[in-house]
């Protein structure tokens, strides 16, 4: 495991959170990367799961949703008591996370942003999220992800 110590893994190993890394190759610039992610680590793509930083009425907030799937923007804003969601700007994001686009992880971020995660995660039993670098996944269980990050949980993926 030397070298692929993140913020995200580090905040997990602190807190004692059972947890796997899984390294990838994948360029971050290839069309249908959360699926190509999946098929790099042989896992159902409904288990992997992107961070997406928004700015729900103004204020940054970070929706965790499955690779196979869009963000229903509209439901994110309901979710967190907001009228208007749109994808925040990425350099924003990656200012707000302190990681870089394609390797934001909803852990150890540089500041804690409000965390809604698609309710689909609850139904399985580990999810892989970003490990806080492109190349890397961590899985760990949905619960787990929840405390950490003091999530809410909604249906998030457009229909």
């Amino acid at each position: 495991m030397a070298g692929q110590g993140t913020p995200a893994t580090a905040l997990l190993v602190k807190r004692g959170i059972a947890h796997r890394t899984h390294p990838y190759r994948v360029s971050p610039d290839a069309p249908n990367y959360g699926a190509l992610v999946a098929e790099a680590l042989g896992v159902a793509p409904e288990r992997v799961f992107k961070s997406l930083v928004t700015e729900v009425d103004g204020a940054l907030t970070v929706a965790v949703v499955p690779v196979t799937g869009e963000l229903d923007l509209k439901a994110l804003a309901a979710a967190v008591g907001g009228k208007r969601a749109t994808m925040a700007d990425r350099a924003v994001a990656e200012r707000a996370t302190g990681y870089v686009r394609g390797g934001i992880s909803p852990l150890g971020q540089r500041r804690r942003l409000p965390t809604v995660l698609d309710e689909s995660a609850l139904d399985l039993p580990t999810i892989y999220v970003s490990a806080g670098r492109r190349g890397l996944q961590l899985e760990l269980a949905a619960a787990d992800l929840v405390a950490l990050t003091e999530a809410g949980t909604a249906a998030l993926q457009a229909r």
